[in-house]
């Protein structure tokens, strides 16, 4: 019975708005661990958390819906563009084009809990 509560209450949720926001909220874990393998040294590691935010935009922007107007268009482009500002950032070590995503990622965060009721 406790293992069948546990999964419960950590299984991913049906509704889209939730995993959207868990989306956006993988981005900062993600970015977070990116910085910190930056500050070691860590290549390998910043590669991989930085290739799991990229991937987090990538469905993002897969599950936008075109047809309910320009706010669609608006994240594809801000979307597309934190991926861009990952891969430099990646390349050259910047902490604060990741401080900038993260900022960024804030702002949608709270953009969608406003929105959803979340």
């Amino acid at each position: 019975m406790g293992i069948e509560v546990y999964n419960q209450q950590n299984a991913v949720s049906d509704d889209p708005y939730v995993l959207v926001l868990k989306l956006y909220e993988g981005v900062l874990k993600y970015l977070s661990f990116a910085k910190d393998a930056i500050e070691k040294g860590n290549i390998e590691d910043k590669f991989t958390y930085i290739n799991k935010t990229i991937a987090i935009f990538d469905e993002l922007r897969n599950v936008l819906n075109f047809d309910g107007g320009d706010v669609a268009y608006y994240l594809d482009g801000l979307y597309l563009y934190q991926i861009e500002t990952l891969f430099a950032a990646g390349i050259d070590d910047n902490i604060n084009s990741i401080d900038q995503v993260i900022k960024v990622t804030q702002g949608l965060i709270e953009a969608w809990k406003d929105e959803t009721g979340l």
